[in-house]
């Protein structure tokens, strides 16, 4: 197995006996990119920090797989995404720190990831559900509400403006077809802009010739 890894503007591999290494510290050391995917699969893996660094992208799912790590340190990084539910799986899980970061999303619910304090999640403005007092339920109704309250709104401007449209045309074409003396002088009126306009656009097309 070989895990590449970018630090200082440098590549770094480790290849050599991984599956019998029980502790990997790489904090502090300017590491860029994704985490490597085979770093998740090092299932003998008891002791993980990855902190302080510039790491992006998501945890995968597989690192449940992970049954004997113990402490798990991805602290103030650029991670984002979802905490993978198989998280809650890792029973041996004793030291966890994912503040800082940008994850988003509810905290996979299990005795696991809600037995740690909320400082473990914080920083990550996104994430709701215990132990953190952000209730996911009621961020997702208030922004069902808010979506429902522009819809209102729109639908309202709309059937609005129709009714405006509808009631103005009416008044006008009304009064014309009731009222002789009105009609009468609003055919007098168009037929003068008419005779306008061809009076205006006659001369302009003369001056051309």
């Amino acid at each position: 197995m070989k895990i590449d890894l970018h630090t200082k503007g440098q590549q770094l591999e480790f290849q050599k006996n991984l599956k019998l290494v029980r502790s990997i510290d790489l904090s502090v050391n300017k590491l860029s990119g994704e985490i490597p995917v085979h770093l998740f699969k090092l299932i003998e893996l008891q002791s993980l920090n990855l902190s302080y660094n510039y790491l992006i992208g998501e945890i995968p799912e597989h690192i449940g797989e992970m049954k004997n790590l113990e402490s798990l340190d991805l602290s103030h990084n650029n991670l984002h995404g979802n905490i993978p539910q198989s998280m809650s799986n890792l029973s041996f899980l004793s030291v966890l720190n994912l503040s800082y970061n940008h994850f988003r999303g509810q905290i996979p619910l299990g005795t696991q990831l809600q037995s740690f304090d909320a400082w473990t999640y914080a920083g990550n403005l996104e994430l709701c559900g215990p132990p953190l007092q952000k209730n996911c339920t009621i961020l997702d109704n208030t922004e069902k509400v808010e979506e429902n309250e522009d819809d209102g709104f729109l639908k309202s401007l709309y059937l609005g403006m129709g009714v405006g449209f509808a009631a103005g045309f009416w008044v006008v074409c009304g009064s014309l077809f009731l009222n002789r003396a009105w009609r009468h002088s609003y055919f007098r009126f168009f037929n003068a802009v008419v005779d306008r306009i061809y009076v205006t656009v006659a001369i302009r097309l003369h001056r051309f010739r």
